[in-house]
């Protein structure tokens, strides 16, 4: 096995929040340790992905890659990389890399540079030039430390696996990074220009945000004998379908209108006229994936979907868990995010008499810096 990645999550956070522990906070739509775990697997660099926490009941619940491993840690961070170390002895690794789960804004091109110099190097550690002056207290006197020299090292830290091993077994010490292990042996260490959006979230006040906005989105369309019904991209077996220029999915239509009221960009017609022959009988996930797109690529993120489906029938909650979780799949969004709600109309109107089904949709989004 050449390369695996060791994420340390076992942390409580105290400086963060008293009640939650930073790596499970919700960070750019997802958790913070998400971002690690999602970047490690996307590189296509490891054969195994380790996960050290105190929390494994939090993942009980998720679905991982056959790579990645939950092993429990210790109390102290050096307890939890060794027992990462520990637990990898099995597999013969090369290299392994040691992450700090708080750092969830690395890129996968700083993975492939480490794992590139650990061609000719035991260590490879990424730093940045402090932005401060720093100052160093020595009993009652203040020095004034060189910018020039001084360096911030981040985390990933890639290692030759059997050189690390051997010096975390041998030294049992309590340190802050695996780079401290080598130079306190007087190992050579090869340091790399790291990243200055690699930040390390330590207090709430880290994660900054502008503003939230929010937008309305309505649909309806008559129900027509002898077509599929399709409803938030999923398809409903019924007797008649919904009429429209598209297939006519009016949570998926309403919930892109709400996007674009969010976001001030006017209405669904106005990107998908119903009198342009290449939308004719388009599937409503093809117009939604644009919008998304666009949504998280301006850095605006969802926090909440709030969806009213206004019908007679079909049932809503015989479908609703399966309506989330083909929403969650086609927005990249957590589906504790979405909710879905079923209203009649006491069989009133058209609604009433199954000839037509509504949608409602609110969504609350954020900007992020």
């Amino acid at each position: 096995m050449n390369n695996c990645f060791v994420i340390l999550a076992a942390g409580k956070s105290k400086r963060f929040h008293k009640n939650t522990a930073k790596q499970f906070y919700n960070y750019k739509n997802k958790e913070i340790i998400d971002h690690s775990i999602e970047k490690a697997l996307n590189s296509k660099l490891f054969q195994k992905i380790i996960i050290v926490t105190n929390n494994i009941n939090r993942f009980k619940n998720k679905k991982y890659h056959k790579i990645i491993s939950i092993i429990k840690g210790g109390k102290e961070r050096s307890d939890s990389s060794l027992m990462a170390l520990k637990y990898l002895k099995k597999f013969k690794p090369k290299n392994v890399l040691i992450h700090d789960a708080a750092r969830p804004d690395f890129s996968i091109r700083l993975l492939k540079k480490l794992i590139k110099k650990l061609r000719n190097n035991n260590a490879v550690i990424p730093y940045v030039r402090p932005k401060d002056t720093i100052k160093y207290k020595v009993k009652n006197e203040l020095f004034n430390l060189n910018r020039d020299k001084a360096l911030l090292t981040q985390t990933p830290q890639a290692f030759r696996y059997n050189r690390l091993y051997n010096l975390s077994v041998k030294k049992n010490a309590k340190i802050t990074d695996e780079a401290t292990l080598f130079i306190n042996n007087n190992d050579k260490v090869k340091f790399i220009n790291g990243e200055n959006q690699n930040n390390k979230i330590t207090y709430k006040t880290d994660i900054k945000s502008i503003k939230t906005l929010f937008g309305i989105g309505f649909d309806i369309h008559k129900l027509v004998k002898k077509k599929k019904l399709f409803l938030g991209g999923l398809k409903i077996p019924f007797h008649s379908g919904l009429q429209g220029h598209s297939d006519g999915d009016v949570i998926l239509h309403a919930i892109i209108d709400a996007i674009l009221g969010a976001t001030q960009k006017k209405d669904i017609g106005t990107y998908f006229p119903s009198n342009k022959n290449k939308f004719k009988n388009i599937r409503s996930p093809k117009m939604l994936k644009p919008i998304i797109e666009n949504l998280y690529k301006n850095s605006f993120l969802i926090n909440n979907l709030d969806i009213n489906l206004i019908c007679q029938k079909p049932k809503v909650s015989t479908y609703r868990n399966r309506i989330i979780n083909s929403l969650s799949n086609l927005m990249n969004l957590d589906k504790n995010k979405i909710n879905l709600k079923g209203k009649t109309v006491e069989k009133l109107g058209l609604i009433g008499k199954e000839k037509a089904i509504a949608c409602e949709v609110i969504i609350s989004i954020t900007k992020y810096d």
